[in-house]
């Protein structure tokens, strides 16, 4: 091909890269929900799982402290902080101590009789008014008179007091100043946010607008601030995670692109040796966003990981050049076994998609359309732009004695049974158990913050995130009347200590029964401005002052029973919300618990009421779906397997020269394994993806050694290509070994291992070369 020709095609090839850089400027659109690489729960218990860990409240809490300042001063904070992001759409409450009248709208504030508990034992008659406004004058003398005197005319008995007491955390901080203190004198809020707890990058919004808020209040320069809560640890490990993956990036890109430089002395080469990289990793995203409405950056992050197999196209080109010899022509005689390594290693990653996992599919479409690109455009489009001169890498010396090195290599025939037996043997002497459910153990985060959020999780008496009470009737009034009759039960239990607190759902709205019964003790108004005047007598206040109160008595009488769906308009009623949910034609309710002490004393709260009541423990229900997740990935995996062997079989038309090329990947695989368990490790999903990768690299290594051209020269270059690759997996994967995040660490672990085993193994087990 002409130099006009070549240029022509290299233009050609970056205004495609271009256009399809283009196409996913306009498509793609990220997700972080991290349920997209869960499985499709198979149990009641996994679906409510999945539910909670993303909507539920638990997940939705952040838990917020400031320190270091008097108490009036955090206590000014605090309430600045709440008045601001009380009026952001982003968080659906704010709690920290204060009385709120806003947490029953004016339109509801009439059914504040309805679901009080007072009409329960006291009704409105002359005897208790007269009790109730000698108090408030009482009141109006001490510091709480300013915020008596707007609430008196319409509520001298408190009941939005009452309420709001009722609504408050059940073990309550301490109060100071009007507002929430820890022990050690922090200023305490708790904050729901109306983002799921399951997505990092909406926390990440809620979290930066809580910060920008404080920071924006008077005096906030001088005081310490602290956030804890699911979202936050998620934003954390995010953070974390990106930032030592950008920094291995980085250093491990330098050191491919010096070992490129230092392997072929050509900087030309090594620009153009990028092209099927690039061409691979847009197709993959251009595949994606034609498939998928959302792709999770997850999906993109692994991806380009797998995509780690695609650079040895270019490698084994590069390599295997002759001087004088045109690209084309040497590309054309390696392209048999370079299709079929294409071709085995999409076949690996269809085991992503038969998975089942959304997450997982994405992975698969990328990782298969990304390494068919990177193959194709490396057998057709490469070769006619690289130089036609180039330096033939079999005459280097050095390699010319690491290749009789290899050759005079042993290769007894004993090897695979020994290598298989001390496999067998590192399995049964490895520490149990095998593998890893538990998933917080993926993600490990610094014992201060777990230590941090464990303390003001007990100072707020916030939910604990293991446990939930799930109540289940045929209907929603079912739920709530099954609540009301468990709620003595409960109250035993926190008075035993068994919990320090269990929130029920009837705790924020009453049946609609138990509503009709508080709304027939009401009195009418005539009967309440008599009993009213009596109760007046001999106080200084003036019978017209309560006006608003024997009004908002007269509506109440009249009202609908208050329901959930129209208790939901109100910040109140999206907590509620969250604990009544409808699920295949029937009703759960869920009970929150801070403070388990005796796990069994609340598994027995389930012989208690007409209706389905149980504990679930989130922890057991997570594992059983690891469990359920791991089993349809090897199950994939094991149907790969039995494809992978008969293309290898197939595309080399021999059964003994397909035992040289699986054999040492099948024991080099397990003998990752082996040794991973023998250190003490556990496996987990990442274990097996960074298997799966080792795998595709590692059958590269077997099939190149394999093949046997009879040249020398031939085999050097074989050797030389295998070696750049080799180091260039270790480079970037020995480095994410080093990781402090597990994740990386098991991703970089595994591989560098794989790598280093199915090197040694395909070399060892192929046959002695012939020289001609």
């Amino acid at each position: 091909m002409g130099r006009g020709a070549r240029a022509t095609l290299l233009i050609g090839w970056l205004l495609a890269l271009a256009g399809l850089g283009w196409v996913v400027s306009q498509r793609l659109h990220v997700s972080t929900d991290l349920r997209s690489f869960m499985p499709a729960p198979t149990t009641p218990d996994q679906r409510l799982l999945m539910e909670q860990v993303g909507e539920g409240p638990g997940s939705r809490l952040l838990l917020l402290s400031i320190s270091g300042q008097p108490d009036a001063q955090l206590a000014a904070l605090s309430q600045g902080l709440a008045a601001a992001l009380k009026n952001d759409r982003r968080y659906s409450q704010v709690l920290n101590g204060s009385f709120d009248l806003g947490a029953l709208d004016t339109t509801l504030l009439p059914y504040r009789y309805l679901l009080s508990p007072t009409l329960d034992t006291q009704p409105l008659d002359e005897p208790y008014l007269a009790d109730q406004l000698q108090q408030r004058l009482d009141d109006l003398s001490s510091p709480a008179a300013s915020l008596l005197k707007g609430l008196l005319p319409r509520d001298p008995t408190l009941e939005v007091l009452k309420l709001a007491e009722l609504w408050a955390p059940a073990k309550s901080p301490e109060l100071r100043e009007g507002v929430w203190f820890s022990p050690q004198g922090e200023a305490l809020l708790l904050v729901q946010t109306v983002a799921a707890g399951f997505d990092p990058g909406a926390q990440q919004q809620a979290i930066d607008g809580i910060r920008q808020a404080f920071h924006a209040l008077p005096g906030s320069a001088g005081a310490k601030f602290d956030l804890s809560g699911p979202g936050y640890f998620s934003v954390v490990v995010g953070a974390q995670t990106r930032h030592q993956a950008d920094w291995i990036g980085r250093v491990s890109t330098v050191g491919f692109i010096a070992l490129l430089l230092l392997a072929y002395r050509s900087f030309s080469s090594l620009l153009l040796s990028a092209l099927p990289i690039a061409s691979a990793a847009l197709a993959g995203i251009a595949a994606l966003t034609l498939a998928f409405p959302e792709v999770h950056g997850i999906t993109l992050a692994f991806g380009f990981t797998l995509l780690g197999v695609a650079q040895e196209y270019p490698i084994r080109v590069l390599s295997h050049r002759r001087a004088g010899e045109d690209a084309v022509h040497s590309v054309r005689a390696l392209w048999p076994l370079l299709l079929t390594a294409i071709a085995s290693a999409c076949i690996a990653y269809l085991a992503f998609y038969a998975s089942g996992v959304n997450g997982l599919k994405q992975l698969a479409v990328f990782t298969i359309v990304g390494l068919l690109v990177a193959g194709f455009s490396t057998r057709y489009l490469l070769p006619h732009l690289l130089p036609r001169r180039v330096r033939d890498v079999a005459d280097m010396r050095w390699l010319a004695r690491a290749r009789d090195m290899v050759d005079r290599l042993p290769r007894p025939r004993w090897i695979p049974a020994a290598v298989a037996a001390a496999i067998v043997l590192m399995l049964a002497l490895a520490p149990a158990p095998f593998w890893q459910n538990n998933l917080a153990a993926l993600t490990p985060l610094p014992q201060d913050l777990l230590q941090h959020d464990a303390r003001l999780r007990e100072a707020l008496g916030a939910p604990d995130v293991r446990y939930l009470l799930v109540l289940e009737a045929p209907t929603e009034q079912g739920v709530l009347a099954l609540s009301e009759r468990l709620q003595p039960h409960v109250d035993a239990l926190v008075a035993k200590h068994a919990v320090d607190a269990l929130e029920l759902p009837s705790r924020y709205l009453p049946t609609v029964a138990l509503q009709q019964a508080r709304q027939a003790k009401l009195p009418d108004r005539a009967s309440l401005q008599r009993e009213l005047a009596n109760a007046l007598q001999g106080l200084p206040f003036r019978a017209e002052l309560f006006q608003p109160f024997v009004d908002d008595v007269e509506v109440a009488r009249r009202l609908p029973p208050l329901t959930p769906q129209r208790y939901a308009q109100t910040p109140l009623g999206q907590r509620l919300a969250a604990m009544l949910l409808q699920r295949d034609g029937h009703w759960l309710g869920l009970g929150t618990v801070s403070g388990v002490h005796d796990v069994a004393a609340l598994q027995s709260l389930g012989g208690n009421g007409n209706g389905a009541v149980r504990l679930l423990d989130l922890k057991a229900a997570s594992e059983s779906l690891v469990v359920d997740y791991r089993t349809r990935i090897l199950q994939a995996l094991l149907a790969a397997a039995v494809l992978l062997v008969l293309t290898i079989t197939f595309a080399l038309r021999s059964l003994r020269r397909a035992w040289h090329v699986l054999a040492p990947m099948t024991l080099a695989t397990f003998l990752v394994l082996a040794v991973e368990r023998v250190a003490g490790i556990e496996i987990s999903l990442f274990h097996l993806v960074a298997l799966i990768l080792a795998g595709g690299l590692g059958l590269h290594y077997a099939l190149f050694f394999e093949r046997d051209t009879g040249d020398p020269a031939e085999q050097r270059r074989t050797l030389h290509a295998t070696l750049v690759c080799v180091l260039s997996a270790l480079l970037v994967f020995g480095m994410l070994a080093w990781a402090t995040i597990p994740v990386l660490r098991a991703i970089g672990l595994t591989v560098s291992l794989g790598v280093a085993f199915h090197f040694c193994l395909s070399i060892l087990m192929a046959p002695h070369a012939r020289q001609d």
